[in-house]
């Protein structure tokens, strides 16, 4: 099977404005600063993605034998696995591939994945240093993913109560295009696979940008307003997207912004415009015409960009023994990372800056012990 699989991109993929009208008056500029036209790496369509080998490292046997050297000597000394970063965890072959894919993942295509790893070869402990390790090499800085200072998120189905079978960490349904509400860099280990289902789907929200540029610069424009009522993790009005630095960014989630069965939208707040509820839809629309599909494998590495590449997920279903288990981290490189706009840097300073226990799971805790939090990511 493909390693990538694809639908075709169409600039009809939202209602062009055609009205004769229209023709009447000046067409709805861009906002102010920004481009008609992204040129970038970042604004890629499947097609121009032509085979695996343009974002897939796979691991080779001398790899796998320097990662596991390096395994072995960080455990000689004696410390703790958060702190595994480059100068503990020597990959002198090895850690140069890592570096480029830290630049492809930050300043090229956007996204990356490591292959070879197989984590039955592992106790969970060297897994996680495995993974910890070579995440050091994309992006050293780590951060929490909510108030009870979790840097390690277990994604596993669960249905043993309503509220764990609704929340999308544990819920089985398939999930929108969307971003996380912090980290430049999202990465998440595979330690199992579904038995159906469950891919990995990206799209660019560069491609995005570029077909809502020139087609409908109205909906841009809308995207840029600063009224988008966000509630969750705080209530927060901003835009969804940003350019700055000949850089776009974009982040936003339906959650919350429209709420959803495990985290319903208080009345009390404001709900989306037409307009508003027309510019989340055109994302949507032109994501899934642009996205791509990643066969996942157990042991696979992703890293994607937080800040320029969309990503949903499939519904799935596991099996007596196939049951889907990922491990998620929050990442910024303090090298090579974005500077971040001003309506977003509260939450990049509550994962990455403020001090405060910082808890390393390494396995699902119960919910007695590990509780799920009340914002969607």
């Amino acid at each position: 099977m493909s390693a990538l699989v694809s639908g075709p991109i169409s600039r009809a993929a939202v209602a062009p404005i055609t009205d004769v009208n229209v023709n009447l008056v000046a067409a709805p500029a861009l906002p102010s600063g920004f481009p008609s036209h992204l040129d970038s790496e970042l604004a890629w369509t499947p097609a121009s993605l032509a085979v695996a080998a343009d974002f897939i490292l796979r691991l080779n046997e001398d790899d796998i034998t320097e990662v596991n050297a390096a395994v072995a000597h960080f455990k000689t000394l004696d410390q703790d696995g958060d702190l595994v970063e480059p100068t503990n965890f020597p990959l002198p072959t090895l850690g140069p591939k890592l570096e480029k894919l830290s630049r492809e993942v930050h300043n090229g295509k956007g996204f990356s994945v490591i292959r070879g790893l197989k984590p039955a070869s592992y106790p969970v402990e060297d897994l996680s240093l495995v993974y910890l390790g070579l995440s050091s090499y994309i992006a050293e800085q780590r951060g929490r993913q909510d108030k009870r200072g979790n840097m390690l998120v277990h994604i596993v189905a669960d249905n043993s109560t309503k509220l764990a079978a609704e929340h999308h960490r544990h819920s089985n349904k398939s999930i929108t295009f969307h971003h996380e509400e912090a980290g430049d860099v999202i990465s998440w280990l595979t330690r199992s696979t579904a038995a159906t289902g469950g891919k990995c789907i990206i799209s660019s929200a560069y491609t995005v940008y570029n077909v809502l540029a020139a087609t409908r610069p109205d909906i841009i424009r809308t995207l840029a307003r600063s009224d988008w009522p966000f509630a969750l993790p705080r209530f927060q009005c901003r835009p969804v997207i940003f350019y700055q630095d000949n850089r776009l960014i974009m982040n936003f989630g339906r959650a919350a912004l429209l709420g959803n069965e495990a985290h319903p939208r208080s009345k009390n707040l404001p709900s989306l415009t037409s307009s508003q509820m027309e510019a989340l839809d055109a994302i949507e629309s032109i994501a899934r015409a642009a996205e791509m599909e990643i066969q996942t494998q157990a042991g696979d590495i992703h890293f994607i960009n937080n800040l320029a590449i969309l990503h949903r997920r499939e519904g799935f279903a596991d099996g007596p023994t196939e049951k889907r288990h990922l491990v998620r981290m929050r990442l910024r490189s303090s090298r090579e990372g974005w500077t971040i706009p001003t309506a977003l840097e509260h939450e990049w300073e509550r994962a990455f800056k403020e001090q405060g226990t910082k808890n390393w799971h390494l396995d699902p805790m119960p919910d007695f012990y590990f509780p799920l939090r009340s914002q969607p990511n």
